[in-house]
């Protein structure tokens, strides 16, 4: 008597089927007409632990650009993050990073 052996299908890789892997999420610090450029290092450098070049580059994004990534990782990271921009008084929001 003969015996077969199962077969192993092939995986499924159709764009359906591909998992995406989940892209990191960003803080982003928004520019306001409220806090001094001053402020907003000290907030990045006490907060995140940014050196003061770091910190004083960011600064300027936001100054300048209107907005800047702070920081990445999990969106509960992020959450985090954005929550204690808000106690110090900054506008910060989340998204994913594109």
């Amino acid at each position: 008597m003969a015996t077969t052996s199962p077969v192993e299908a092939e995986p499924d890789l159709t764009p359906d089927a591909i998992t995406l892997v989940d892209r990191p999420w960003v803080t982003i610090v928004w520019n306001d007409p409220v806090n001094l450029m001053s402020y907003v290092t000290y907030v990045f450098r006490t907060y995140f632990g940014y050196a003061e070049k770091k910190a004083e580059k960011l600064m300027l994004e936001v100054h300048r650009d209107g907005k800047s990534v702070v920081s990445n990782g999990s969106r509960e990271e992020m959450e985090r993050d954005v929550q204690a921009m808000h106690e110090y008084g900054l506008w910060a929001t989340l998204e994913k990073q594109s």
